[in-house]
């Protein structure tokens, strides 16, 4: 018997500040990596997909956010300190 599956797993990347398009105030923003990966015999293996989204801490709202986005917000985070 050959067990297989897949595992997430969540990275947080930087906490932002910005405008939430859902509520509209300005709020601490957290930017999450999140991966699957494919595991065989409960050993992760190799990532299926990877998306990137940020989450407002005053209402919860996330929203999805290309790869590209996420590497300029983080370029933009680390250029402040």
């Amino acid at each position: 018997m050959i067990i297989f599956g897949t595992k997430g797993y969540l990275y947080q990347l930087a906490i932002l500040t910005l405008v939430c398009g859902r509520c509209g105030n300005p709020s601490a923003h957290a930017l999450r990596k999140r991966v699957t990966k494919f595991t065989l015999f409960f050993v992760p293996l190799f990532p299926v997909s990877t998306k990137y989204a940020t989450q407002c801490t005053f209402c919860g709202a996330e929203q999805q956010v290309t790869r590209e986005q996420a590497e300029r917000f983080q370029a933009q985070e680390a250029g402040r300190d």
